[in-house]
């Protein structure tokens, strides 16, 4: 009980909320909402656009602040709109929550500790993914998404997937987000890191239910290609922008793909690698090759494996299309590229030859494009560190 009260305690004075985004999570929301009230009175819940017995439930609960609106628009719409209406009604910080039951609401206590510790920071609930019962799925969207993280940020995290995390309001009060599902909550961390706020994080518990109890609403093609388009959007700013910003300013990311101790030739030539391991006709082995040829060449591993994955779902048919275009220059009787927004690998097949050879060389185009480019980037970069 003491725990409890000292918990209250610090949230009160910290201007600490509580904020549960649902949807369609009828048979667990009255245990979370249960859970969370033994701590804390500050709890705003956003129903998005729930079609089952949500609505009634939250009746039940008539101290608790509730946002409702009738259709779905996503997870990361639904914690926008619980931020700004915690921020009007004054408080500092917003511990998120889900509504499936997988958390526990006990975990805010060491939340709150580590607050009072850190002071401003974006702390995230580390969950213990080795248990029995946590999906193998889990497993790898978490690592593909720490690896990313660290890709964007220089920062390495153990568990970036993790909904169960205490925001800092003031700072998100300033900024306009562009992603309205899951992937809010891969760029809202990204975003506040390059903002400066320290990504801090304390160890929670998780339950996972069987396949017949789980309720997900994440849609694995659907939110996955989303996720992707996003890291390549972030990705790519991080490289031309959020980097070059640090390298002038004098401060080095730790474990960001631009090594210091690396010269710029070696990470030109690390860009163009990548670029042309994803270009070439190699499908499902352009990312292995392109691992051992960075191994044996002793290039920047990162950086060929960030620009191998050029050959995204979003990019591919783009680059289909600069294949067909190639390959005309090498045959003798050429075939008219088809509609580019019909080009697939099947649709090509008919004229193989010809994609073959341009894929090849605008691999090389592209190999030679990138290198140059990233190399004269890079070195303005220096001489501009150097003037200031």
């Amino acid at each position: 009980m003491s725990e409890v009260l000292n918990t209250k305690a610090i949230l009160d004075e910290l201007k600490v909320c509580v904020l549960l985004a649902t949807y369609n999570n009828s048979g667990t929301i009255a245990a979370v909402i249960d859970g969370i009230s033994r701590i804390t009175r500050d709890l705003i819940v956003v129903n998005d656009g729930s079609t089952d017995d949500t609505a009634s439930i939250l009746r039940l609960f008539p101290d608790i602040q509730v946002i409702s609106y009738p259709q779905n628009k996503g997870k990361g719409y639904a914690l926008l709109t619980g931020f700004r209406y915690a921020i009007s009604k004054g408080y500092n910080y917003a511990i998120t929550i889900d509504s499936d039951g997988q958390h526990n609401p006990d975990d805010i206590s060491a939340f709150a500790e580590k607050l009072q510790e850190t002071g401003l920071s974006l702390i995230i609930g580390v969950r213990n993914m080795e248990q029995a019962s946590v999906p193998g799925k889990s497993n790898f969207g978490r690592k593909f998404s720490n690896f990313w993280f660290k890709v964007e940020t220089g920062i390495s995290h153990n568990d970036t997937q993790s909904g169960f995390r205490m925001y800092p309001l003031q700072p998100v009060k300033s900024m306009k987000f562009f992603t309205p599902k899951f992937e809010f909550e891969i760029e809202i961390l990204v975003r506040l890191a390059w903002k400066g706020i320290k990504i801090e994080s304390v160890p929670v518990s998780v339950r996972y239910f069987s396949k017949k109890e789980r309720v997900s609403h994440f849609r694995p093609f659907q939110d996955f290609t989303r996720i992707s388009i996003l890291n390549t959007a972030l990705v790519f700013l991080a490289f031309v922008w959020f980097r070059p910003i640090m390298y002038l300013k004098g401060k080095d990311c730790p474990g960001f793909f631009l090594n210091n101790s690396e010269t710029i030739l070696t990470h030109s030539l690390s860009v163009a690698l990548g670029v042309f391991m994803g270009i070439i006709p190699i499908w499902g082995f352009q990312l292995v090759s392109a691992i051992a040829l960075a191994f044996l060449f002793k290039l920047n591993k990162p950086l060929v494996i960030l620009f191998a994955n050029i050959s995204i779902p979003p990019i591919i048919p783009l680059i289909l299309f600069l294949s067909m275009i190639c390959g005309k220059f090498w045959m003798a009787e050429p075939n008219i590229p088809l509609v580019y927004s019909a080009l697939s690998m099947e649709t090509i097949k008919p004229f193989f030859l010809q994609y073959f050879i341009g894929s090849i060389s605008l691999a090389v185009l592209a190999a030679i494009v990138f290198g140059t480019a990233t190399f004269i980037v890079l070195s303005t970069f220096k001489v501009a560190k150097k003037l200031l």
